[in-house]
């Protein structure tokens, strides 16, 4: 994986993800909210409230959202440190109102569960459990300190101690148990959107580097013509030429000269042309050119063909899509990393799909991981600390095997992570197995499946 990939992601760094303009929003539905509630609490039910603190509160919230609109720009998006203020405020006001309204007696307590939720989705665990803290000690003292709710011939409406204990307990529960929950959906979901967006990082580079290599074969090939009339032309002169001339080492040179530039621009064309005859290759060629970058490794890489019976003429050729082989090479890098001394990498094909087998003589796949494989930001703990340490580059590893997984499911494949164990051709592969099938007629192109021309080719857009 490079360092674009691994150094793009910190999932731990998400300040100014807030928008102060959501939480201005967010505040003018509880103020809303608020007042309706206190006002059918008077008109309808003939509560007796303290409405001079209560629309006191209920002022501060409004006079902060002017504050917030009239100081800070429409687009201000929040530092950590400001969004845990906005929020404590809103929940020792929201804290307030509940004392002045009867306590964990008010249903309307259930709201303080709220804020902490919201934190969970957005700040930081020390923020979060900051928050969650301060929502705790709020739901405790409203079960014991509070204004009690009245009606207006004095009667005290409250519930009986065991339903206020159970409520609270509730409240206890439910806020750590939504707050646990969103915090772990929202990290999954951010883990898997940076991933996502590493992995088209990862295509996108390959694609850029599939075209500039495209570009430069192109040029060579353009060139090849002028440059091989130069080396002619300069080779006559040297013949017609007496040797000691100067003439003789000017025309000496303008050949070597010429022959250089065929040797740079072949040397720098590798990854071919924009010809549409190299837009698919057998599928062995493919294989070979997504290994090319591990072969000097210091690993031995076997390539083969299996079943053995298979007649390597009658090979499929497949397109060489940029995520094709970026995810097997991703693959293969893998299995290098973790092999002893050798990897194989197994072809096989049948009428209908075409199987790659890449299997290393490793000590394999940590089992507590086997299930995981193919996540994003997989971390060792607990007791796979020992595993980790038996297979070091598992601590932590995880977003390379997604964008190899990732990029080859989107060309139609279906990959199986596994440990060799019996399934082994050779008694040498004990390390792990990974398994990629295609569906054949989702990697050839239109004109392999029906023997049509190729068409002209295209030109390259820079």
């Amino acid at each position: 994986m490079s360092d674009i990939e691994t150094g793009l992601i910190n999932t731990g760094a998400r300040a100014d993800w807030i928008r102060l303009r959501t939480l201005i929003l967010l505040r003018w539905v509880a103020i809303a909210g608020q007042v309706v509630a206190i006002n059918v609490a008077i008109l309808v039910y003939d509560l007796q409230l303290e409405l001079g603190l209560c629309f006191a509160a209920i002022s501060a919230s409004i006079i902060a959202n002017f504050f917030s609109i009239f100081v800070y720009p429409e687009n201000k998006r929040l530092t950590e440190s400001e969004a845990v203020v906005m929020i404590s405020f809103d929940i020792l006001q929201l804290g307030f109102l509940l004392f002045l309204t009867g306590g964990l007696h008010n249903p309307f307590a259930l709201l303080l569960l709220a804020p902490a939720t919201v934190a969970a989705t957005a700040l930081q665990l020390r923020s979060t459990l900051f928050l969650g803290a301060l929502s705790l000690v709020l739901i405790t003292l409203l079960a014991l300190l509070y204004v009690p709710l009245r009606t207006d011939v004095g009667f005290i409406l409250r519930l009986p101690q065991l339903f206020v204990f159970g409520f609270w307990m509730a409240m206890v529960i439910g806020l750590v148990f939504l707050a646990v929950y969103a915090r772990r959906v929202s990290s999954e979901m951010h883990a898997m959107s940076d991933a996502l967006l590493a992995t088209q990082m990862a295509l996108s580079r390959e694609q850029k580097l599939t075209d500039l290599g495209g570009v430069v074969a192109a040029a060579a090939h353009e060139l090849g013509t002028p440059l091989a009339t130069i080396t002619l032309v300069s080779s006559e002169l040297m013949d017609e030429l007496p040797p000691d001339s100067e003439e003789h080492e000017d025309a000496s040179l303008i050949r070597e000269q010429a022959d250089r530039c065929r040797e740079i621009l072949q040397s720098m064309g590798r990854a071919g042309k924009d010809d549409l005859h190299l837009r698919s290759a057998p599928v062995t060629a493919v294989i070979d050119e997504a290994a090319e970058p591990h072969m000097e490794r210091g690993k031995q890489l076997i390539m083969s063909i299996a079943p053995s019976d298979l007649d390597p003429t009658l090979q499929p050729s497949i397109l060489r899509k940029p995520e094709i082989i970026h995810g097997v090479r991703n693959l293969v890098q893998n299995a290098v990393d973790f092999a002893g001394s050798k990897v194989w990498i197994e072809t096989g094909w049948t009428d209908s799909v075409l199987r790659l087998r890449i299997v290393d003589d490793g000590k394999g796949f940590a089992p507590w991981m086997l299930g995981r494989l193919g996540d994003p930001f997989i971390k060792s703990s607990g007791a796979a600390k020992k595993s980790s340490t038996e297979r070091p580059g598992y601590e932590g590893m995880g977003l390379g095997l997604f964008i190899a997984k990732t990029l080859l499911e989107r060309s139609g494949a279906e990959i199986t992570f596994v440990n060799a164990g019996s399934g082994a051709t050779l008694p040498e592969q004990t390390g792990a197995v990974v398994e990629v099938i295609w569906p054949l007629h989702r990697i050839t192109s239109k004109a392999d499946q029906t023997g049509g021309a190729l068409g002209l080719n295209q030109k390259f857009e820079i």
